[in-house]
Formats: structure tokens, sequence, C-alpha cells
């Protein structure tokens, strides 16, 4: 016995050793996220974990507490101040989670942090920078009627007296006041859209609530319980912060690239102030965490679409004197005590990297390591304030990873010359349509990997010419883009970047919660205007720019579920072929091309074929091992199909001589890739490509979208698409007319999965009924050992954006 006490000993100790020691990760070298913008973030980097979005620093400056909310293991860690050493972690695996929200007590003693889908709130005591977790605080779960709810708390504050703690419910539109001196719920009471953050005033009487899902902030009257009016700021406000100096309250509108200033004595906006990076800029920049000097005269804005955090000297008029580039996505902010160093939280810290071992459809669920949506580590920047010059070198630096500083907006002086791809919005084109085909989820190696041109890994192949004959022919008879990355990590906010060059905040924060098994809806395509990455939500989608612009569209399935198209997108209802099935995958690709021919055959007859059209064909997704489905190959081979007999009617049709098809994956994740998790299949066809060219320009979802609003005479939608590289390179002035004829694949379109096919009961038991429903390493490693059997491993992920050391300790 006295062995094993000292063995337990020995661990423990051991296990403190680990957790404190140093995480620092080296970030010596500029790196490159997937959009193509070069990281070089101020400062020491330290280690944080999976998608950290809330940070608090203790009352006496020498705490921080950081959130880990993503996919896998979220977690709270605790890390010395001025060392950015880790001296505790808190691990919670699913459903067991946390929620963005976390904050001190005015006296340090008591940590309270969100919990989300647990509707509750977690309490810790404590003690020498360390937590001790104790009994939560348990959320109503029904309301008065009976009914079930979910309120999903998200932020948190304590009063100045530390007797009542403040939470916003995000899925129940409402505030929760909790008496702490008894341990119970006062009140809840109904307020604004998504309630993002709340504060409080210093007497207590007056707490304001940032409604993330509208444009308004509600003022609320804690002594009465009730809400006074709501104050209209910016569009999808979030982050809030009180200064007690000048009786101001600072709102970042997360959607609108601004700062609402609101004067508490009389709750009017007085100012606002723009984080767009250039004059005219599209939105992009979403500020989402906000930090103020120990004076109160400098306010810090953290904007996690250009990964820099601005400078604000605060005054009539405030003015941003400069910029500090972090890493990727800064989401939190704290500023020391003294004044003299700033802390950043980055979401997804230096990127993530190759993937070898990533999802298969055949094999286990993947490690979070090797999984898109897990695989990047978040880090904690401590940046020294920096002086005048400091911060102008910063500036320019930011300027220049962004690309800000290369925008040419002097138009070509004269007539241009028409060419395939105009280079300004409005210049002439021979392409007069445009076929916009977006399927699901799979890399370019396990479809392209074997190729025989490009850059591609034949071991990571799994989708061949037996199952993707017309995928390889297409790239190898028009063009083959072996550099192209998905700018998303799933399908939730990969359908918003394929669709609106965005994915807001909204989306980044909230859908590893809904992946993550951790009770957060799917409302990500459609039915939330909160996820509308714009200004203004009703004009944020390609569609609403066309119907706007005037330019005729047809809808294939975009944001079609059980036949209904989503509420929030009631243009596209007019415009959508209701015949065409949307995601479904009891429903063939062949069904679905069958009811687009049809259509296409008498638009042709009409001569009215409309500029764009949106044609979803998902099947490509595969159902993994599931009995009594396709198997992962059949599905392949009925999506790759339906795309060649798509090809071959316009390649066949009067319109081939002026139409472009661009054929793209919503996102990468289920598939390993040797260059990078987030590297995809694009396909372009058209008579006007680089006939059998291998382009290894780096492109983006967000170049493809640049690429049609050239042609169509669209400005961009977002600063992303506005600095994505156009697919000028995969284009030829001359034509090569040369229609396409399909192949038919020689895998079976009709092979089922047997009873006791490699993981059969795991694929059965998966949600197959949206994208991304099932646990992706589940998925793509029953899909792996469909095609290469149960004793081969699947490969894990790899990244050229990850920095070229994270130390893992």
């Amino acid at each position: 016995m006295c062995t094993w006490f000292a063995a337990r000993r020995l661990l423990l100790a051991l296990a403190t050793l680990v957790a404190a020691a140093p995480r620092l990760v080296r970030a010596d070298e500029p790196t490159v996220n997937v959009h193509g913008w070069t990281l070089t973030p101020a400062g020491r980097q330290v280690r944080l974990g999976d998608r950290p979005y809330g940070m608090a620093i203790s009352p006496d400056g020498h705490t921080l507490v950081i959130s880990n909310d993503g996919q896998s293991t979220e977690s709270l860690m605790v890390v010395e101040r001025s060392s950015g050493e880790v001296r505790q972690t808190l691990a919670y695996d699913r459903p067991e989670g946390l929620y963005l929200g976390v904050g001190f007590s005015p006296d340090g003693q008591h940590l309270y942090a969100s919990a989300g889908g647990n509707n509750k709130i977690r309490v810790y005591d404590v003690r020498d920078q360390q937590l001790v977790e104790s009994a939560p605080i348990e959320l109503p779960t029904t309301d008065e009627a009976g009914k079930k709810i979910l309120p999903y708390p998200a932020g948190v504050t304590v009063s100045a007296d530390g007797k009542s703690l403040f939470v916003a419910n995000n899925l129940t539109d409402s505030l929760t006041i909790v008496d702490l001196t008894a341990g119970a719920v006062r009140a809840t009471t109904p307020i604004g859209h998504n309630p993002y953050a709340v504060v409080v005033t210093a007497d207590g009487r007056t707490a304001y609530v940032s409604n993330w899902g509208e444009s308004s902030i509600s003022a609320f009257d804690t002594v009465a319980a009730t809400e006074r009016h709501k104050i209209a700021v910016g569009t999808h406000p979030s982050a809030l912060l009180l200064n007690p100096s000048r009786a101001e309250l600072y709102v970042a509108n997360s959607d609108s690239d601004s700062l609402s200033v609101i004067d508490v004595a009389s709750d009017q906006v007085k100012r606002t102030l723009s984080f767009a990076p250039y004059p005219d800029a599209r939105e992009g920049s979403s500020p989402n965490a906000l930090a103020l000097s120990p004076d109160g005269n400098t306010l810090y804005v953290a904007n996690a679409g250009n990964n820099d955090v601005a400078v604000v000297h605060l005054g009539e008029p405030d003015t941003i004197v400069g910029l500090i580039p972090t890493a990727w996505y800064p989401a939190a902010l704290a500023v020391a005590l003294d004044g003299q160093t700033l802390y950043v939280v980055n979401a997804k810290g230096l990127g993530s990297g190759p993937n070898p071992n990533g999802p298969n459809p055949y094999e286990r669920e993947a490690p979070p390591d090797q999984f898109v949506g897990t695989m990047m580590v978040g880090t904690l920047s401590m940046v020294p304030i920096p002086d005048a010059d400091a911060l102008a070198a910063y500036t320019q630096q930011v300027m220049s990873n962004n690309g800000f500083d290369e925008r040419d907006q002097v138009r070509i002086s004269g007539k241009p010359p028409e060419q395939p791809i105009p280079r300004r919005p409005g210049d002439p084109s021979p392409i007069k349509h445009v076929i916009y085909v977006i399927k699901e989820n799979r890399t370019y190696d396990q479809v392209l990997g074997g190729l025989g041109q490009g850059n591609g890994d034949p071991n990571l192949q799994l989708f061949g010419d037996e199952s993707a004959p017309n995928h390889h022919q297409l790239a190898r008879q028009f063009v083959t883009l072996d550099n192209f990355f998905a700018d998303a990590e799933v399908s939730a906010d990969g359908w918003n970047w394929s669709t609106a060059a965005l994915a807001n905040t909204y989306l980044q924060k909230n859908w590893p919660q809904n992946y993550g098994s951790r009770g957060r809806p799917y409302d990500f395509e459609g039915g939330n205007l909160a996820t509308a990455p714009s200004s203004d939500p009703t004009n944020a989608y390609l569609w609403d720019r066309l119907d706007r612009a005037g330019i005729s569209y047809r809808n294939y399935g975009f944001w079609v579920f059980n036949g209904m198209v989503a509420a929030t997108a009631p243009q596209l209802v007019g415009n959508t072929d209701p015949n065409y099935p949307g995601y479904n995958l009891r429903i063939t690709d062949q069904t679905r091309m069958d009811e687009w021919l049809s259509e296409f055959q008498q638009l042709v007859d009409a001569d009215s074929l409309p500029a764009v059209e949106l044609v979803r064909l998902p099947n490509d997704h595969t159902a993994g091992t599931t009995p009594n489905m396709p198997t992962p190959r059949a599905m392949m081979a009925d999506n790759d199909l339906a795309l060649g007999r798509m090809v071959e009617a316009v390649s066949h049709s009067p319109y081939w001589a002026d139409t472009a098809m661009f054929v793209v994956e919503d996102d990468a994740q289920n598939g390993p890739d040797h260059v990078d998790a987030h590297r995809t299949i694009a396909l372009v066809i058209s008579p006007f490509t680089r006939t059998g060219a291998v382009d290894s320009t780096r492109y983006t979802t967000s170049s493809v979208l640049r690429t049609m609003e050239l042609i169509l005479g669209l400005g961009p939608m977002t600063q992303f698409d506005a600095r994505a590289t156009p697919l000028l390179n995969a284009f030829s002035d001359t034509a090569d007319p040369t229609p396409y004829a399909a192949l038919t694949p020689d895998q079976p379109l009709d092979e089922l999965n047997a009873l006791d096919a490699p993981m059969a009961a795991q694929s059965q038991a998966m949600d197959l009924s949206q994208a991304d429903r099932a646990p992706e390493r589940a998925l793509n490693e029953a899909i792996w050992q469909s095609i290469r059997g149960t004793a081969s491993p699947m490969p894990e992920p790899i990244s050229p954006t990850s920095p070229s050391g994270i130390d893992n300790d």
C-alpha cells in the first residue's frame, strides 16, 4: 500500500509539473492562414486549447482565466499573468462544456463560467491561482407554461457589491438575475435576440445587454427586473465595456465593423467609430472584444477578421492611432492593471496543418489534432504596450499582412479589352452564364491525390477513376487547381463562406458547440439572421446581390430543407426549382440531375437560361458504412456521374460558348491531405479554361466568388472576396469549344453496405439528416476501411499554415 501511495504521489507531482510547464508557441517566422493572410503576432505567444473565446483578469491583476470553447475537449485555463505560465487546466468532455462567459467576483474569491448547453453557471472558489469547482447554479429549463426551454447561458457579470450575478441567455432571448447570497435565480426577463454580453453600472441599478442577433442594446432596470428600452446600435453587437471615468458604454458591432459609444446618463449613442481598414471597405473586420487602459483614455478593439487589435485614443473625436498584429482570430482582450501589457486571446492561433491521418468515411472518429475543426491550437499573445514608433511599425505590418496596402483602386483608363475574367466589375466578358455547384466535404488528396499531375499524394486517394472518373477527367481536360483552399472548417461556416465570403462571429463561436454535441441547434444555413455576415442582414448573400442587381438566377437546392427554402431567404423562393431536392442522402444525385436536366432543356428550348444557376450536389458527403445505405464509393460514383452528366449537357448546348462552371466543396473536413487540412477540390469548366494546364496559384473559396462577381459585374461582398486572388491563371483568352462526354464509373451506384460492413454499427447510429451531423472522424474512418480494409490505418492531418514549431510539451 505504501508503494501505491508513493507511486500516486509521484504521478500527481509529474502532472503538476506538466501543467505548469512553459507552453510557448514559436512564432519567429511569418505564417499564412487559410485565407492567404500573413500572421506575425506581436509579443510572446502561449499555447492554449481548442477555440479560446472567453477571458477574465482577476481583480488583483495576477491571474488570467481563459475559456476554451471548441468542438473537442473544452477547458478553463488558469494563467499566471506576468509569466504566461499555465497553472491549471480544468477539462470538460462532452456533453459537459463551457460557452464564452467567464467572470470574477469583485473580491476575486469566486469565478463564474457559463456552461452553455448544460444550462448552468459553473462556480469556482479561487485559491492561490487554483480553481476549486463547487455546486453550479442551475438555470430554469422550463418556462411558466411548463414548456422545455434551452437558455444556453453566454455572457456573465457580477455586480460591484458581489451580491448579484447577471446572465445573458443566448437561446431564450432573456436575462437572468441570480441572488448570490441565496444561491438562487431571482428573475428571468425577456430582452433582445441572441443576447451575448452583459455589463452592470457601478451603482448596480442598470444592466446593458448586447443583442447579438439584432442591432440593439437592452437597457435593463435591475431593481424592477424589467427592460427599460432598447438602444439602436450597429449590426450584431457583441462585446460591451463600461468606462466609469467617462460615463460611456462601448459596443463592438461585429457585422457593421463599428463601435457605438453610448452616454450612460442619457442612453443615447453619441459617437460611432468605423473599423473599416480602408475607405469603402466591405464588412469583415469583425470587432468582437474590448479592453480599456487603466486611465480610461485608450480603448483596445480586437478585429477578429483582420487579425489585429485597433488602438483607439478616446475623445471627441475618437481616433484610431494604430494597429497591433495578432495571430488568427483575436477574440478576447485584457490589459494589465499597470497598463503596461496587453493580453490577446487568438481563437485559431497560427493555423492548422496537413492531416494525413485525418477523417475518413470508413474509420473511427479522428483524433482532435487530425480533424480540421479542432486541430488548430489557440494562443495567448502577451504584448508590451507599444510606444508611438513601435505602434507605427506594427500598423504598417498589419497593412502588409492583410494586403490592404496593395489595393489598386484606380480604374484602367480607356476602353478595357474583353477578357474572360474582367479586371474590374463592369468590364466586358465573353462569359454570360455562370453555373455554381457546391458539393460536400472532400479534400484534394482524397479525390485527386492520384491524378498523375499536380501536387497530390496517391496514398491518400480513396476515390480514383473507378468511382470518380469525371472528377479526374474534368481536372485533366480543363484545368487542375492543386493549391485551392476552403476558407471554412466545416459545413456550418462553409456554406456562409461559399455564398457570402464570410462566416461571422455568431457562426465562428457557435458551430463548435453544435458539432461538439453540446446542445446547440443548427441554425447556420438560414433560419436566423444572426448568421448573416453584413451590416444589412437582408443583403448578405450572393443571391441577395443578384436580386438587387437585377441579374437573373435559378436555385437548385441551396438552403432547401424538407422541400422548403429557409425562411430568412424569401427572395430565393420564387427563384427555386421546387422539384429539386435539397440535402437528403437518401435521394440520389441522379434523381437531382434528372430534374436539373429536365428544366435545363426547357430553358434551352425557350432560350431563357438565367445568368446564374446555383446547384447543390451533396452525395459525395456519403453515409459512411450505414447498413443498407450505398457504400461510400457508390455515393461518390453517384455524385461523380451526376456532375459528368451536367457538364456534358451544358457543353453540348448552345450556351456552352459563353458559360463557365465553378465546382467547389463547401469545406474539406471529411478527408486527409498532405498539404493542408483545408485544401480541397475546385473544378473550373469552360471553353475559356487553360486546357490541360496545372494552375498552382493559391486560391480560396472567396477567389471563386470574386471571379464570378467580376464576370457578373458585381462588387465584392466582404473584405475577403475583395482581397482574394481571382482565378485569372485558370483562364485563357482563346476559347477551346471541345465538348465534354460524361464517363460512367465502374463502381456500381447501387452497391449497399452490408450489415457487417466496417464500423456498420457506428455508421447506423450517426445522424445523417443534415450535413455534418455525424461525427467526422468516425464517418471518415468508416469510409477509409470500406475502401482500404480494416487493417489499413488512416493517415493523420498536416498544414504548412501551422507554425514551424509548437511546443506541445
